[in-house]
């Protein structure tokens, strides 16, 4: 049977028109035979899945689109499986940005000890999906914009055999709008990191790198809309040596980060909660076929664009440059091959083949990589093992925790808050 069967799980996201949207632009490349929309939340599967069915039919798209809450009848003979999971939904997510508060940490969704209890929730539910996917459709390739992705890869990659990328959107609103700010829309960079802890390191445009032009000016890269920014210094830029990713400022400006979470009216998620209800109120409206525009203040700016591009990529066997998240494999000397780092790789029908950077001389990005490097590999190990010890490992080489007696206190009151997610735990 001919065309593309993409399951994507957690479809009842209100960022899965942004998927369809993508989709649906490229409906010449993308022969679909079939969209299987999976979500364990019937009511919002219900609601977001009736938009994409409208959606489809209103772009002609002749293809089979189902709505399931039953993941290997999802599975079976896919081509490519979409997650975009989130284990304890926004309710959850409030928690990790508020209890770290009252330890005088930073809560944050992918960062910090907040992060690290997103970690522990998802990444066995990740697992599992890829376990299922070895046994049903062990060709098709995982791509997973989870958070926190980085450390989910790392997961997937090293404990399975499953094809998988992991994808974020920073990369490309970063190179987006340097590329706008330089005024140099062919330009090709040179992008190193992990996920949400990255730097652009060249910006190359016929044969000239304007790298130092940038550091010189102290060029900001756009951030995200689901960070409260302040902004890199041009003498931190400077003495960096590269232009940081926004989350960065997590860690370049902990304290002052720190003090405008703690005192914000609400955290980034209790205004995704609110955002989420007024989407899905617009989504329940029968004539509407389009995504709204409303969707863009939820943060995923450009999401289809990279998933479904990457998809194209893979599929027509394009040879394009993405950056994603894949085992190194020697692009960096300094990581190891089985270390996952976010580069820009070559994508075609064999998946991602990251570029080696030769000689690679910015002993800070090496320096940060590896100490954050080795808090994801703890990470990885408690999320799967329920070790406790392992969990305290980890947060006591996260930049953002460190302090042991914080660090216990914090996490033996957010195991018990998260408890129903946690049973490794138990």
């Amino acid at each position: 049977m001919g065309g593309i069967k993409i399951a994507i799980i957690g479809a009842g996201s209100t960022y899965t028109p942004e998927l369809i949207e993508g989709m649906i632009k490229r409906k010449d490349s993308l022969p679909l035979r079939e969209i299987v929309l999976m979500d364990i939340d019937q009511h919002k599967l219900g609601i977001v899945g009736h938009l994409a069915q409208r959606m489809l039919v209103t772009h002609g798209i002749e293809c089979e689109c189902r709505l399931t809450e039953d993941l290997d009848g999802a599975l079976v003979g896919a081509d490519f499986v979409l997650a975009q999971i989130r284990v304890g939904k926004l309710p959850a997510r409030v928690l990790d940005e508020t209890i770290p508060l009252k330890y005088g940490l930073i809560g944050q969704e992918t960062c910090g000890i907040g992060g690290f209890f997103k970690a522990l929730r998802t990444v066995p539910e990740i697992l599992k999906i890829a376990k299922r996917m070895e046994e049903l459709c062990p060709d098709a390739f995982l791509i997973n914009f989870s958070n926190p992705a980085g450390i989910v890869a790392q997961a997937v990659l090293t404990h399975t055999n499953i094809k998988m990328l992991g994808l974020c959107n920073v990369p490309f609103n970063m190179m987006k709008s340097l590329k706008e700010r330089l005024n140099l829309e062919e330009a090709t960079f040179e992008y190193v990191g992990l996920n949400h802890l990255s730097w652009i390191t060249s910006i190359k445009n016929n044969g000239h790198d304007y790298i130092k032009e940038a550091l010189e000016m102290g060029l900001n890269s756009e951030g995200m809309k689901n960070i409260p920014l302040q902004g890199f210094t041009a003498d931190l830029i400077h003495t960096v040596g590269a232009i940081p990713s926004s989350y960065m400022e997590y860690y370049y400006y902990k304290d002052k980060k720190f003090k405008l979470v703690s005192e914000a009216e609400e955290t980034r998620g209790q205004k995704c909660m609110r955002l989420e209800e007024e989407l899905l109120e617009l989504y329940q409206n029968e004539e509407l076929h389009e995504k709204p525009e409303q969707l863009a203040s939820r943060g995923g700016a450009n999401y289809s664009e990279c998933a479904i591009s990457l998809v194209d990529a893979i599929y027509n066997d394009r040879g394009e440059v993405h950056v994603v998240n894949l085992l190194n494999n020697g692009c960096l000397d300094f990581m190891a091959d089985d270390d996952v780092v976010e580069v820009c790789a070559i994508i075609g029908r064999d998946g991602a083949k990251p570029i080696k950077i030769e000689n690679f001389n910015n002993p800070h990005i090496e320096e940060v990589m590896t100490q954050v490097k080795a808090y994801e590999r703890h990470t990885v190990n408690a999320a799967i093992s329920g070790d406790t010890e392992e969990a305290m490992r980890a947060l006591m080489v996260n930049p953002l925790v460190w302090d042991y007696q914080v660090a216990k206190s914090c996490f033996e009151e957010m195991k018990e808050v998260h408890a129903a997610y946690l049973p490794q735990f138990r």
